[in-house]
């Protein structure tokens, strides 16, 4: 099975390689709304950084903003060293370069599991058929969907299409996957297939941007908890210290009214 990292990502242990993805000074607005408040956040290769804070902080807009599907008013985002592209073919490139696993599946429905998964290599990658559907196999046994592979997406669980969707952003070799809530919308027995997945992916040296309301996989999965409140970063530690000894009173309060759930 062909591994998503390359060889020198598997052997940098997490956060010590160059930064893979720099976010510097970065505004957002939707209209009057300050959605991002001078962003300022650097990923490393093998990274694990997970992005937690109540809702309406501008998680989901910071995720969103890293392959440019929320442009940004001010500030620069890099991938690799290279500016993020405005448009066109370069744009689709970065696309492909960003992994995304969103809330809601988007797998097309008219496609079979291994239709969706193949799409991409095919068309952006230019990759064999026959190649890529060995690939796509290779993945969906890794995420654990292989005997879905002759199905269609309503035919599957949330949890089961969560997977697949996890598998379609791996087939095309992305440099960093982001994930945007990416268990809200299932079932509570589903999640944990779905964050055993993520947390595979994880210890193989993926780099993983994670915006998600499950603190259990912050705490077991992330190298570095970005807290986000208002628009802003408030904090950003290691899980051990930000979980047991959060140093801003907004993260406190956050903490506490969560952890009792």
């Amino acid at each position: 099975m062909t591994d998503t990292t390359t060889s020198s990502e598997a052997a940098s242990p997490a956060g010590t390689g160059q930064p893979l993805v720099v976010l510097s000074a970065v505004n957002k607005y939707f209209g009057t709304l300050h959605v991002l408040q001078d962003i300022n956040l650097s990923i490393k290769r093998g990274e694990v950084v997970v992005v937690i804070g109540p809702s309406g902080s501008g998680k989901s807009t910071l995720c969103r903003a890293i392959n440019r599907l929320e442009p940004i008013n001010s500030g620069s985002i890099t991938l690799d060293g290279k500016p993020l592209p405005a448009e066109g073919k370069a744009l689709a490139q970065l696309r492909a370069d960003v992994g995304m696993v969103f809330q809601s599946f988007n797998l097309f429905q008219h496609k079979t599991v291994l239709d969706n998964v193949t799409l991409g290599p095919i068309k952006v990658r230019k990759q064999p058929k026959k190649d890529s559907e060995d690939k796509a196999m290779a993945l969906l046994e890794r995420v654990g969907v292989a005997n879905q592979a002759s199905k269609y997406p309503a035919q599957l669980s949330g949890g089961q299409q969560q997977r697949v969707a996890i598998a379609r952003a791996l087939a095309m070799d992305p440099k960093v996957m982001l994930f945007d809530e990416p268990t809200s919308a299932l079932d509570p027995e589903m999640i944990k297939e779905v964050l055993d997945v993520m947390t595979d992916l994880a210890k193989s040296g993926m780099t993983m941007v994670v915006v998600t309301h499950e603190m259990g996989f912050a705490r077991s999965a992330a190298n570095r908890v970005v807290f986000m409140a208002e628009g802003q970063i408030v904090e950003e530690r290691e899980p051990a210290e930000f979980f047991t000894d959060p140093r801003s009173e907004r993260a406190k309060d956050f903490l506490s009214k969560i952890l009792k759930h």
